[in-house]
């Protein structure tokens, strides 16, 4: 399926937040030794020749290097994004955004808001300042994505790929191509100009910004099963004060029998535990001797999202189902 994006140029809003794309170094040749998020949002429209002919808003949200991304600058945005949204002369939302986090901001927006038009995620690997940045072009694609009438929900756009935000994974350091989407595969390419796209657009229920709520977020923290893994961090954990545990399993979810034995009892104090694979593809399915609910994230970092959330619903209306081992329970 193609679509021709030249000839569109409805209005498009760039939320800024800062990241490698923002980025400078002393010299051309920085890739690696470089400062985040230095450029302002001005600054990096300049950069995009391309851009000049397009109608287009520019919003500085943060400046942060998007390993410092939190649960207080995902409010602002969501706050920032919905009210874009809600002008019906914004085509599309933009949000320029470093790699480390990106996925999590992604997963994070379409489950939120399921947008009925497109907000599309961009970053760069090397900074503005690099000999060969690749800022300027992933933001040119970025633009030409949110303006296309048929796009819609959250997706990523990094190298001319397309990801939707809930399969969407950095997998490689250094590469410019530095995203994935698992076994789904990308939704499109974006190739001189033209649309090809090759799956459906993001979908769901919103479950809506109010989710969010104005206080603390449960905490939720993610442990691994390994060799040797003896279950002392669950303890550690649990002696702090912990909401929920994500664990990445070894194999179809499998777990350290020591490991196994101390979230046996995290979980007898009422601390939701959920499943999921250090994998990087496959998935998890069920083999009947799974203990907890199996995550249906595609990372363990979205999967902590995804029960953050789980958990927020369920401050907000206490006698809510919830699924514990397949079966319903009141929570």
């Amino acid at each position: 399926m193609q679509a021709s994006l030249s000839s569109v140029a409805p209005r498009v809003v760039i939320l800024a937040t800062g990241g490698t794309i923002a980025g400078t170094a002393g010299s051309g040749d920085g890739a690696l030794g470089y400062r985040s998020a230095q450029l302002g949002v001005e600054a990096l429209i300049a950069a995009v020749p391309a851009l000049a002919g397009r109608v287009l808003e520019a919003e500085q949200v943060a400046q942060v290097d998007s390993k410092d991304m939190g649960v207080d600058l995902w409010r602002d945005l969501v706050v920032r994004i919905e009210h874009q949204l809600a002008r019906s002369e914004v085509a599309g939302v933009v949000i320029t955004h470093g790699t480390d986090t990106l996925e999590e901001t992604a997963y994070l927006l379409q489950r939120v808001l399921a947008p009925s038009k497109p907000v599309v995620l961009t970053a760069a690997m090397r900074p503005a300042t690099a000999l060969q940045a690749d800022g300027p072009q992933n933001l040119l694609d970025a633009v030409t994505l949110a303006a296309l009438p048929e796009a819609r929900g959250v997706v990523a756009v990094v190298a001319g790929t397309v990801h939707g935000a809930l399969e969407v994974r950095k997998v490689q350091t250094y590469r410019l191509d530095a995203f994935g989407s698992g076994e789904a595969g990308p939704i499109a390419v974006i190739e001189g100009g033209t649309l090809r796209r090759f799956r459906d657009w993001p979908a769901g229920v919103a479950l809506g910004s109010a989710v969010l709520g104005t206080g603390p977020w449960p905490r939720v923290e993610i442990v691994a099963s390994h060799a040797g893994a003896d279950g002392r961090l669950v303890e550690a954990l649990l002696a702090q004060g912990v909401d929920g545990l994500v664990v990445a399993g070894t194999g179809n979810a499998t777990l350290h029998q020591a490991l196994e034995a101390v979230l046996r009892r995290a979980s007898a104090q009422g601390i939701e535990v959920r499943l999921c694979t250090r994998v990087p593809e496959g998935g998890v399915r069920p083999n009947g001797a799974q203990s907890w609910p199996l995550g249906q994230a595609a990372t363990p970092q979205q999967e902590r999202i995804a029960l953050q959330l789980e958990l927020l619903q369920r401050r907000a209306q206490p006698g809510r189902m919830r699924s514990v081992g397949g079966a319903g329970v009141t929570g």
